[in-house]
């Protein structure tokens, strides 16, 4: 059997993400062992946060296959987040991650790959099916003596079959009024480099004898020029202790990115052109065209009431906009309710709604003479609610251990989301945190 180069490259990228936990955990003991000052510390010891979560969707309106077959999707995630001390002013924090999909949709791309019939309904059973992501995200925070002032600085680095991630930024807070006022800024940037796969019929060298239809297949396909995006954003937030059971917060952020916006192995059918099927699968007329600039405005705040010592009220409101005609509103509450010391419920519900992007298709809609269009339904009109309940076991007192770490939390929740367009999806989030003993 020919190697998976998507397997191989991601197995040497969870080996290298193993080796520099380990050589970060041994910087940690150094950091404890050689500190003999009593000055308190922003981080009195390391903390260890394992987490896990496992994603599952279905839905009828694959971009893959032009806004119509299956969605079927699932996403398992372990992340470690390790925060360390250095000083009595400074922490490390580091960030790996591993993500491992399957999805019918994009198994699509090519429908024959490892089968022998092609249905926009079905998943094709080749190894364009899965894919492995990874991560890593350290970042160092300074405060200042009085606490009033964090400086903050990260660089990021993701890799996927397809597409490679680098980005850097850094956040300014400032905390006024006996620290019931704070202020923060930041800043990110993104350089992202896609290896553009496009749908098997659209690439050189393409010949089926199956394929059926009016004339001959001939699309008028043109691969991307240029495989970079880059993405660049400010971000600014104020929130402030209103009362002894009041806070709020609001924030606003700007977000400009440009290059190729589009996603390559998205297929869409005009309205125009005679339809080609090889099977039950209809061939792509060309691949979405999006514009190659795009500004985000999100602009939203907080308001957490304390009700008593066990009941909080947190809400949450976004309006969202950009230059490609989507507007959104998000709103959000979740009532933290606590059982005892150690236990708390987490009811939660959020609701969202959109408009559609101006180049916004469903299938065979858009014509062949359009300069933009796309039948992704992400950048369609469409209404969602989500549904969500967790527990959180909390002990102080860190009294159970694994490999000298005390067990500070461990966090479970279940949240369901259904979308108007039919996308439904599920997901699990396990999470514990550990301190050093």
């Amino acid at each position: 059997m020919e190697n998976n180069p998507k397997i191989q490259h991601s197995n040497n990228l969870k080996n290298a993400l193993i080796l520099i936990v380990c050589a970060l955990g041994m910087v940690t003991g150094w950091a404890q062992q050689t500190d003999t000052s009593y000055k308190r510390r922003v981080l009195e010891t390391s903390e260890v946060d394992v987490l896990f979560s496992y994603y599952d969707q279905d839905g009828r309106h694959a971009a893959v296959t032009g806004g119509e077959g299956t969605e079927d999707l699932t996403d398992a995630t372990s992340t470690l987040v390790l925060r360390m001390p250095m000083n009595e002013d400074d922490i490390l924090t580091v960030d790996v991650g591993l993500s491992a999909y399957t999805s019918a949709s994009s198994s699509n791309v090519n429908p024959w790959d490892g089968r022998r019939e092609g249905n926009p309904f079905d998943a094709s059973s080749g190894e364009s099916r899965k894919d492995l992501l990874a991560y890593i995200n350290p970042s160092y925070q300074h405060s200042s003596e009085d606490r009033n002032t964090i400086w903050s600085g990260n660089i990021y680095f993701s890799s996927e079959y397809d597409y490679f991630s680098f980005g850097f930024g850094g956040s300014y807070t400032r905390l006024f009024n006996e620290k019931n006022t704070e202020f923060t800024f930041s800043s990110r940037v993104f350089l992202d480099k896609w290896n553009a796969i496009y749908p098997i019929e659209l690439r050189d060298g393409f010949f089926d004898d199956r394929i059926t239809g009016i004339g001959t297949y001939n699309p008028n396909f043109t691969e991307f020029g240029k495989e970079n995006r880059n993405s660049y954003s400010l971000s600014f937030s104020f929130s402030q202790i209103l009362s002894r059971k009041l806070q709020g917060a609001l924030f606003v952020d700007l977000v400009t990115q440009n290059g190729l916006l589009s996603t390559p192995f998205q297929r869409v059918y005009f309205a125009d052109n005679n339809d080609f099927f090889i099977e039950d699968f209809q061939l792509a007329d060309n691949v979405e065209q999006l514009p190659d600039k795009r500004l985000k405005v999100p602009v939203g705040g907080r308001l957490n009431y304390y009700v008593n010592d066990l009941l909080v009220l947190r809400s949450y409101y976004r309006y969202y906009w950009d230059d490609w005609g989507i507007t959104s509103h998000t709103a959000s509450l979740e009532t933290p309710f606590k059982l005892t010391d150690r236990f708390t419920l987490y009811p939660s519900y959020r609701y969202y709604t959109q408009t559609a992007a101006d180049y916004f298709y469903p299938k065979e809609a858009a014509l062949s003479s359009y300069e933009f269009y796309t039948s992704d339904y992400d950048l369609s009109e469409y209404d969602a609610h989500q549904y969500g309940f967790g527990v959180q076991y909390k002990d102080i007192f860190a009294s159970a251990s694994i490999f000298n770490f005390g067990l500070k939390t461990i966090d479970l929740r279940f949240s369901q989301y259904d979308r108007s367009d039919g996308l439904n999806a599920f997901i699990i989030t396990l999470g514990t945190t550990f301190i050093a003993n």
